[in-house]
């Protein structure tokens, strides 16, 4: 399996995507490519599906070293700039060498069948991901400061996370009853009117990009928790847009999706014929029917900035933000030190309060 570095053809550094720039930037001379001027320069990194070994154009491939311990699959690799071992388990698609912080991208893992069908390039870099964090965590008053000091906002980190996205067009019937009520008024007599009405809808509805996460071992509150996205600006995938990050492969089939996705197909479908019915005081529905039609399956990789945090009690405690759109979904942790002062405070001064109000009472009286 194939490990490689994009390199700098003008000075042999490693070339990373800049989300802020949609290009990617060499961190040494500062030269600059779009994703067309890297397929140009290195045709055979295109994403293919080909593992073959190449050493031209300045990428540098090994062979990777399979091993498991305790049950658990562990894949080893040699980074090609130090030589020093990568370890990473089943699933990663892309990280960085422990050593030299090289980034790097196994090749093989995203191949095949692996191979994603589009991608959401980062939208802003770490920095500006950092300053969103701490803007919303500062507003917490009652997140513990070790959750966002430096050393724990240094492991914020960039990962693209597998997705299964379906669009498909469903055809449906409904039937049910629809009442109007009318009242009005003569002298001093109120009457009402209801009349009852037998509806019937049908139609085709057209259902864009259902999206789940398609990674065994990711939370899928956090994963979920980010969407949506806008899928219409995804781009085709590239390998390109995975170095400087960290990724991960889908290990969730699309089988095990269909009947949940499927479902919720059916359920929106049934909630826009339901929607079409307009004008009336109540509607009842009586039946409903949507047959799938026809549908299109994709394999996504999504941009999401994560952050972890283990409280003092054990419990993982997760930040994450949408790389895109920058949407926040966590579970913050809470220091209880500094939520007793604050609860004592209030008490302190609610008591004071009710005091001087006693007080003034009884000086007025």
């Amino acid at each position: 399996m194939a490990v490689m570095i994009l390199k700098c053809p003008n000075c042999g550094g490693e070339l990373i995507f800049d989300p802020s720039h949609q290009n990617h930037k060499c961190e040494y001379c500062g030269s600059r490519f779009t994703q067309e001027e890297l397929k140009q320069l290195f045709p055979s990194q295109e994403a293919s599906g080909a593992d073959e070994p190449d050493a031209q154009d300045g990428r540098n491939d090994c062979a990777a070293e399979e091993g498991r311990a305790s049950q658990t699959e562990a894949m080893i690799y040699t980074c090609p700039n130090c030589g020093a071992r990568i370890v990473t388990d089943e699933t990663t698609a892309a990280a960085f060498c422990y050593y030299c912080h090289s980034p790097v991208v196994l090749q093989g893992r995203l191949s095949g069948e692996f191979l994603p069908d589009l991608v959401i390039p980062f939208a802003f870099d770490k920095k500006e991901a950092v300053k969103q964090f701490l803007s919303y965590v500062k507003r917490k008053k009652f997140v513990p400061r070790d959750f966002f000091d430096e050393s724990q906002i240094e492991k914020l980190s960039g990962v693209y996370y597998p997705y299964w996205s379906c669009s498909c067009e469903l055809t449906g019937k409904m039937t049910g009853e629809a009442s109007k009520v009318r009242v009005w008024q003569n002298g001093d007599t109120e009457f009402t009117e209801t009349s009852i009405y037998h509806v019937k809808r049908s139609g085709s509805v057209s259902l864009e990009h259902i999206t789940r996460n398609a990674l065994e071992k990711g939370d899928r509150a956090l994963v979920e928790g980010v969407l949506p996205y806008r899928l219409r600006e995804a781009e085709k995938f590239e390998l390109g847009y995975l170095s400087g990050f960290l990724a991960e492969k889908r290990d969730i089939p699309r089988s095990r999706l269909e009947e949940e996705m499927h479902q919720e197909a059916e359920k929106q479908a049934e909630r826009a014929l339901r929607n079409s019915i307009q004008g009336f005081s109540s509607v009842t529905v009586r039946d409903a029917h949507t047959a799938l039609k026809q549908e299109h399956w994709s394999y996504l990789l999504l941009p999401v900035w994560v952050l972890t945090y283990r409280g003092k009690e054990g419990h993982i405690y997760f930040y994450a933000m949408n790389g895109q759109t920058g949407n926040v979904w966590g579970e913050l942790p809470v220091d209880h030190k500094k939520l007793g002062i604050f609860s004592g405070l209030l008490m302190a001064a609610v008591f004071f309060l009710v005091l001087l109000l006693f007080l003034w009472g009884g000086y007025v009286l």
